[in-house]
């Protein structure tokens, strides 16, 4: 029996969004900037909403520098052609010149572009 169609929506946007973690471990700015949207935006702790091209600058210069993001648990709401995945992790990341562990709730609207889930915006907070 084939998926359905909600299973596979679940399985890609899950993909892509282990795909978008992974580049951030890897620093790998020419990916992350190919995975998300050109009007994606990162907001973060302080509240300060980052435009796309401004993070993957920062990154390049070693201003974010993530080491790791281990999940801790994940949820995955799908409405049509939306779906927020929401998902506590363990982080340990370089921001600005100090290292830390992060406990980040990093939640990450998409949107389809074709056959294609990709991230719109990340709000992070703490838990």
């Amino acid at each position: 029996m084939p998926p359905t169609p909600s299973q596979t929506d679940r399985e890609d946007i899950l993909q892509a969004h282990h795909a978008y973690l992974d580049a951030m471990v890897e620093g790998d700015t020419p990916s992350l900037d190919d995975l998300l949207d050109e009007g994606f935006t990162l907001t973060h702790m302080t509240g300060y909403v980052q435009p796309k091209a401004e993070w993957l600058a920062e990154m390049k210069a070693g201003q974010f520098v993530y080491h790791s993001i281990d999940e801790v648990d994940t949820a995955l709401e799908l409405d049509g052609g939306t779906a927020r995945v929401t998902v506590r992790t363990m982080t340990d990341a370089k921001v600005y010149g100090s290292r830390a562990d992060w406990r980040l709730l990093l939640t990450t609207d998409y949107g389809r572009r074709g056959d294609t889930w990709i991230p719109l915006r990340t709000v992070a907070t703490t838990w």
